[in-house]
Order: C-alpha cells, then structure tokens, then sequence
C-alpha cells in the first residue's frame, strides 16, 4: 500500500527526492547545529542557497536540540517552507532514540499545522550516517504521522509525501504503512 487516507489527510509514500515534491514545506533531515551536512542536509542547503545559512545562524545561532525543529523559508527552493528536524543518532535503541525521532515527525507537523500549510514532504530522519535502522524508523515515522492525523482531525493539512530517495527506503516506509493500516 503507498497511499492510504487518516481523517482529512492523505498519506503517500513516493520513490524520489523530497526536494522534487511540490507541496508548502519540505522536511530536511538536519544536525543539531543546523549548520548543513552530507546527504539530504547538505543538498537542501545546496538547493536552497547561501541565504539557508544565513537565516538559520540568525533564527538558530545555538542549533536546536535532538528531536526539536526549526522552520525557515524556503529560499530558493520551490516550497515555502524547510522545516529542519534535528534526527537522533542511534546508539542501541535503548537511549531514548525512538522517542527522538518520533518528536521529529511529531514537531515538524505541528509546525507546519501552525502555519496553516496543506501539504508536507519527508525524506527518512536518521536513517543514513545517522545509523538508525531502517524498518524500525519507518514505523516510528508512520506511527507517529497516523497519532497526529487522529488527535489533530481539524488540521489544515491534506498532504503528507514520505519521499524515499532509495529503493529501500521506499519498500521499508510502503510496508509500514501497510501494516499501520491494517491494525
């Protein structure tokens, strides 16, 4: 299953960059300094351009702290929005990663319920130098999107694209909403 509706919000999985999806905000998986890095961090900031770093060293001088978010606009990037979520480092699953990435999703919905948006798009949080296992981030991710939809009914969100950048990735995050589906 890669698309499935919860309340008014309709949830995607699609195979592709984030960055390519044409919704209000995309979601970046970020370090805690919000500084840039590899991977989809450092292509957002690529993307976006010089001024990404330059608004976020003045509305995030000190970073943020695991599982918190900070929104900025989008810069030269098509969406109006990048909500940078600073992901967990996973050591042995006993450190309170799962609670971290959850407030990921969970922070960045909020932020952009906030904002009055209507569509999000997320890459995998954590899910590559980060080390955090695949499947299991899938589920959290999906967990914690479904508990947001059913205790926010009269969010302004109708769109949400989980947009797997690897084939892997797509199959873990397809599969975990599959079986969310079905409980």
């Amino acid at each position: 299953m890669e698309q499935v509706t919860v309340g008014s919000l309709q949830i995607r999985v699609v195979l592709g960059s984030v960055l390519d999806q044409e919704v209000d905000a995309v979601v970046n998986a970020a370090n805690k300094a919000m500084r840039g890095g590899g991977g989809i961090d450092g292509a957002t900031h690529a993307r976006a351009g010089r001024g990404l770093m330059e608004e976020l060293m003045k509305i995030a001088p000190n970073g943020c702290r695991t599982g918190q978010v900070v929104v900025t606009t989008g810069q030269k990037l098509p969406q109006k929005f990048i909500i940078h979520a600073a992901g967990p480092w996973y050591q042995n699953g006993k450190s309170g990663e799962a609670e971290k990435l959850a407030s990921c999703y969970a922070n960045a919905l909020k932020a952009a319920a906030d904002r009055s948006l209507s569509s999000i798009a997320f890459c995998s949080i954590s899910t590559g130098i980060y080390g955090y296992p695949l499947n299991e981030a899938a589920t959290i991710a999906i967990r914690a999107t479904f508990d947001f939809a059913e205790q926010n009914p009269e969010t302004t969100l109708r769109e949400l694209i989980f947009a797997m950048f690897k084939e892997s990735e797509f199959a873990a995050f397809t599969q975990a909403l599959a079986a969310r589906s079905t409980e």
